[in-house]
């Protein structure tokens, strides 16, 4: 999804829900294999469909219905979709990190990986899923392995900090807000703290998630409709 930050953090499906997402991605007509990639930059839904179009509607249903907040057309302007070869393609590409932010960082070929887990965990991912999740994580690991990709590769959040560091040469004395308490959020905020930030602000749609993640860096939650 090429989506502006505040629609992104909308449509994220936190962890607690990603069940409840995948039984209802599957109850719609024509859908019989299901999968939700949910990470803090990135929402993306795998389907394995009976028919491509009526799949796409099917799946465009199923994000403005899971998130009421967006009407159906403000939702549709920045939905992107691939099919067959395409499909698979971007799922190797994204397995790989070839499609990050950052080439070669780390955490997206864990992020794939639980989300599979989850998904053959209730039963969403099927045969052909299985079969096409496991060669993309087995070839992504090759790619890792193989070539140079991973040699100065670094995560978003490092980076973060890193341009941070360039832009206002002291953190010692700045408030930092971060939107979003997933691993990307933990990893932003251990190093903002090791770089010497004053204070550290959490905000996401899951109050308690933000509370836990203040709690752990000493910081302050602030409810999400007052970020928004």
């Amino acid at each position: 999804m090429r989506a502006p930050v505040v629609v992104r953090v909308l449509l994220a499906v936190p962890e607690s829900r990603l069940g409840e997402a995948l039984h209802r991605l599957c109850s719609y007509p024509g859908v019989k294999e299901g999968g939700l990639l949910s990470t803090c930059i990135r929402v993306e839904v795998y389907a394995v469909v009976e028919d491509v179009e009526a799949g796409f509607t099917r799946v465009q249903e199923f994000l403005a219905d899971t998130h009421l907040s967006l009407s159906f057309e403000q939702l549709t302007p920045h939905l992107y979709w691939h099919m067959d070869d395409r499909a698979i393609g971007h799922l190797f590409r994204v397995a790989a990190s070839l499609d990050s932010m950052i080439v070669g960082e780390p955490q997206i070929l864990g992020q794939l990986k639980d989300a599979f887990e989850t998904a053959l965990t209730h039963k969403a991912s099927g045969v052909i899923l299985n079969k096409l999740v496991k060669k993309a994580i087995s070839v992504a690991k090759r790619v890792r392995t193989e070539t140079k990709i991973a040699e100065t590769a670094v995560s978003v959040s490092y980076a973060a900090v890193e341009l941070a560091k360039k832009i206002f040469s002291n953190l010692s004395e700045k408030t930092v807000l971060l939107v979003g308490a997933g691993e990307m959020a933990k990893l932003a905020a251990k190093h903002l703290i090791n770089n010497g930030v004053r204070r550290v602000m959490i905000t996401t749609r899951n109050p308690q998630g933000a509370l836990e993640l203040a709690k752990r860096f000493n910081g302050v939650s602030i409810p999400f409709d007052e970020f928004r």
